[in-house]
């Protein structure tokens, strides 16, 4: 059976009044590639209204820091200078940090969202570990301090995200993906999420699990976590829930193509060689996993045939056997998916289980900025091998569709800012006039 080549498209969510789309469709860009003549008035009032909107942050009123924080995340998307990233870096984590500590579960998903966004932005470096040093601590707080599904998600985005680009080291990453275990498979004890979790959060901590993991190449955990790891996946993939059960088959499918498991059989078996003393124990966990292998097999096969029940959705269902006829694929003869996708005209490739987790999380978190995103930022773009085409923009007429909703639309969060500053302008320059206006008739009289 030969490699099969899946082509796939990007999907923008752009502009929406639903409070989840606007916690997850926001991206940033740092170019100074780029340059587009008539948009000066608009490049002029987007500073300004970031930094009034950083401002706003300090203020008590919990809704008008929302606002500011999805002024600042629309703002970001927008050709964000990483100069002005480097002037308010302390003050817009340090602020961003104070929301996710007593903000509401809008404010806490809109401002670790923004710290997210913000490692991106200023890549792999000293600032991106401070993000991370000083992060860790209030996001695995915001995890108990309740269990609503769209602040939780957007705490494990984050968390992911500043891993990814800060950690120094397979120790930090560990950490992490330790915290995101405990949300997957909570124990008793355990400080993180005392309830059970659903099943969308329960799939967002697998693929963050998943995308850290992909960093992780030469990790060698215990055979014990090992063992539990899959052991637990693998039951994921009897879930009622689609999203869930790929997310859970991705992971499998990523150990298998680290060969993490396959070293674990392999020294397991060893071990029952070379040890008498250890006897049934060994060969019974070599025989577990084993059998979990075989299970696994059978488990990607029925759900790559899965028939459509009453109410089930046609796209979901053909996403989950497409995927895992990949992944039986892949078990069977070694083939990893092979995916395209064209970003500004260039082909943007993945020829690994490891590749195609990274671009799925990123595109993601980055929603309708992603393409900009690969574009313009450098640390990306090693990620992936890619070269975007370098082009200048000489009119309106070439920006992107989502820079052109992004701040001419009437009705886009930038543009609302901008009316209630003009409105807020216009009511003290009117106060201004009355009041001269008065003393100009008091000095008549």
């Amino acid at each position: 059976m030969g490699r099969r080549k899946i082509q796939r498209k990007n999907v923008a969510i752009l502009d929406s009044d639903d409070d989840n789309s606007s916690v997850t469709s926001s991206s940033i860009v740092c170019s100074d590639q780029m340059s587009v003549s008539g948009t000066e008035e608009v490049e002029f009032n987007k500073e300004s209204l970031v930094d009034e909107a950083i401002d706003a942050l300090f203020e008590k009123r919990g809704s008008t820091r929302e606002k500011a924080l999805e002024v600042i995340n629309a703002a970001f998307n927008f050709n964000l200078q990483c100069q002005f990233v480097e002037n308010k870096f302390a003050t817009l984590l340090h602020q961003c940090l104070n929301c996710i500590k007593k903000g509401s579960s809008k404010e806490i998903s809109l401002a670790s969202r923004t710290i997210g966004l913000l490692a991106l932005t200023v890549g792999p470096g000293v600032h991106a570990q401070e993000i991370l040093e000083e992060s860790i601590t209030p996001l695995s707080q915001a995890f108990n301090s309740g269990s609503e599904s769209s602040k939780i998600i957007s705490l494990l985005n984050c968390l992911a995200v500043i891993t990814f680009v800060g950690a120094n080291g397979p120790e930090e990453i560990e950490k992490s993906m330790q915290i995101m275990w405990q949300i997957i498979h909570p124990k008793l004890g355990s400080n993180v999420i005392a309830i059970k979790p659903s099943a969308p959060i329960i799939t967002t901590a697998v693929s963050s699990w998943s995308f850290l993991l992909t960093t992780m190449d030469g990790w060698r955990p215990s055979p014990k976590l090992w063992q539990e790891s899959v052991t637990y996946l693998s039951s994921l993939l009897d879930n009622d829930d689609r999203s869930l059960r790929i997310a859970a088959g991705e992971a499998l499918s990523l150990i298998f193509e680290m060969g993490s498991l396959e070293k674990f059989v392999a020294e397991t078996k060893g071990y029952i060689d070379s040890s008498a003393l250890e006897g049934n124990k060994t060969k019974d966990r070599f025989s577990h996993i084993q059998g979990l292998k075989g299970k696994i097999l059978n488990q990607a096969r029925d759900l790559s045939v899965e028939a459509g029940g009453k109410g089930s959705s046609k796209k979901d269902l053909n996403n989950q056997r497409n995927m895992f006829r990949d992944v039986l694929e892949f078990f069977e003869y070694g083939y990893p998916p092979e995916t395209t996708m064209k970003i500004g005209g260039v082909a943007l490739q993945t020829l690994t289980w490891s590749q195609l987790i990274q671009l799925n999380f990123l595109k993601r978190f980055l929603g309708g900025g992603f393409a900009k995103h690969m574009q313009e930022s450098e640390f990306l773009q090693n990620v992936f091998g890619f070269t975007p085409k370098r082009r200048n923009l000489v009119g309106y007429d070439h920006i992107s569709s989502t820079e052109k909703r992004m701040y001419k639309s009437p009705n886009s969060v930038v543009n609302k800012a901008r009316t209630q500053q003009l409105n807020k302008q216009r009511m003290l320059s009117e106060g201004r006039n009355i009041g001269h206006f008065a003393n100009c008739v008091g000095y008549e009289d």
